[in-house]
């Protein structure tokens, strides 16, 4: 297996892993998506709220709020030596005391850990008039996309099989395909088609310049193929972890789920 990224910033990342299965795609994907622990608002204790919304719906935009995740400091819950009962190794209280009228955001969620904040400090919750008021205590715990999708770290995570264009000799340079392209991925080089080595990766696999190759009386002068074992995969983060977290988290987790089947496998034999 060989993992390249094509391009990784602090919010989303491409990256191309070849040589592995369909299955361990799909599987990283669901990793990714719903097996990482992140923090998010869980449980809220309201000792003043005279807003338009109703208490749970003032919990229920709390709990939605994406909120920072320091893996290497706090510890999952169930991990943890409080055995799940919650302490400021796995949790994180959130305080709120606000007047109106003014427009209370996540900006105004106060942390006990400073690292520990709001990916976003302009997440609109509630407006408040004059006379109005909102005091809170929040506990964001560690949780994953299987409970809740709030616990999802990414906003985008899939995949799709590398793409692979094939032109022929039999390429007139008619420049069809070029002008159905959706892409823009196809330009003509010394008389023949070809795809942007740069580009390539961005092919939707919709075989337009097939269609277009045939109509113009050409017998399949270019071919829209995959890579069966090679695969593009695209994810963007809600910002709880960076993208590069998110993959090392999701691989260390199905690292872990091969772990417990070989050991499982090994008291069978035994």
């Amino acid at each position: 297996m060989m993992l390249e990224f094509n391009s990784l910033d602090d919010t989303t990342a491409i990256f191309t892993i070849s040589d592995i299965e369909p299955a361990f795609a799909n599987s990283l994907r669901r990793a990714m998506t719903s097996e990482i622990k992140v923090f998010a608002i869980d449980s809220v204790k309201i000792y003043d709220n005279t807003s338009a919304l109703f208490d749970e719906i003032l919990a229920h935009r709390l709990g939605l709020i994406p909120i920072k995740t320091d893996l290497s400091t706090y510890t999952p819950t169930e991990q943890c030596t409080c055995n799940g009962k919650g302490c400021p190794g796995c949790t994180m209280t959130f305080t709120m005391s606000v007047e109106g009228p003014k427009l209370v955001t996540s900006e105004d969620l106060i942390s006990e850990d400073p690292n520990i904040s709001p990916t976003n400090l302009d997440i609109p919750i509630v407006k408040l008039e004059s006379n109005q008021k909102i005091i809170i205590e929040a506990i964001a715990r560690f949780g994953n996309g299987l409970e809740h999708a709030k616990w999802q770290p990414v906003t985008i995570c899939g995949y799709k099989n590398k793409p692979r264009i094939t032109i022929t000799p039999e390429c007139d340079g008619c420049g069809h395909c070029i002008e159905v392209c959706p892409m823009n991925i196809l330009e003509v080089s010394n008389g023949k088609a070809r795809a942007i080595p740069d580009k390539n990766t961005s092919c939707s696999l919709c075989r337009l310049c097939e269609v277009a190759c045939l109509n113009s009386g050409i017998d399949t002068a270019i071919k829209v193929e995959t890579e069966p074992t090679t695969f593009i995969f695209t994810i963007e983060s809600l910002g709880s972890l960076k993208p590069i977290e998110i993959i090392e988290q999701g691989l260390l987790i199905l690292k872990n789920i091969s772990d417990e089947l070989l050991d499982a496998l090994s008291e069978i034999k035994e």
